[in-house]
């Protein structure tokens, strides 16, 4: 109660202070990027529940000839890498944490289809509501292994408190104006994850109840 009571306080008070920037944003991903401000994506919830998550639009709708999108390295222009970079697309995801969809600390929101590939250890990161940020944001976002994320976030689970939520919040800020970690080498952000060696036939995407 007390983490979802700061999450709402906090996010209240973000909206309010920065609401210039978020309008400042939102006006110049109209104007460099075209229409449609928003990134509107299915992702997992707690206990894998889906939800719609938001953020600004990072990448241009450039097609090809036949009228299909190009691939995302051709549609990240230095605009939308900035946004990536100083985490300025996430502000609108303290939309989905007021709906009570997201926490402000917990592990990252990724693909639905991402759900079947889990070891059932992996799987453990959707016992906690999902994050803007989280404990392996701060150490080392995606420069990580897709292993080295998971680790980390079911240690969080196993390890979350109010003091540790403090604490990865102000690591956050240095990691941000750092700006180290904000992708793969060679990607444009990280690449999918097709699932862990291990993982063998222990398939959990049946562990949860997709509503």
């Amino acid at each position: 109660m007390l983490k979802q009571a700061f999450d709402c306080l906090v996010s209240l008070l973000a909206l309010a202070a920065f609401w210039p920037l978020f309008l400042a944003v939102a006006l110049a991903v109209r104007i460099r990027l075209g229409p449609g401000v928003f990134f509107r994506q299915e992702r997992p919830g707690l206990h894998g529940r889906p939800f719609t998550m938001l953020k600004f639009r990072t990448m241009s709708q450039e097609c090809d000839g036949e009228g299909c999108l190009l691939p995302d390295c051709d549609r990240l222009l230095p605009f939308g890498r900035f946004l990536r970079s100083s985490s300025l697309d996430e502000l609108p995801e303290l939309i989905n944490v007021l709906k009570g969809e997201m926490s402000l600390v917990g592990p990252r929101p990724l693909l639905m289809q991402y759900l079947e590939r889990y070891t059932p250890e992996q799987a453990r990161r959707m016992e906690v509501k999902p994050g803007i940020t989280g404990w392996a944001q701060v150490q080392g976002r995606n420069a990580l292994s897709w292993e080295e994320k998971f680790s980390l976030d079911v240690w969080y689970v196993e390890n979350a408190s109010f003091m540790l939520d403090l604490k990865i919040l102000l690591l956050t800020v240095v990691t941000v104006f750092s700006g180290k970690g904000v992708c793969q080498e060679g990607e444009v952000t990280a690449a999918e994850f097709m699932g862990s060696r291990e993982q063998g036939e222990n398939e959990v995407g049946n562990r949860f109840e997709i509503k």
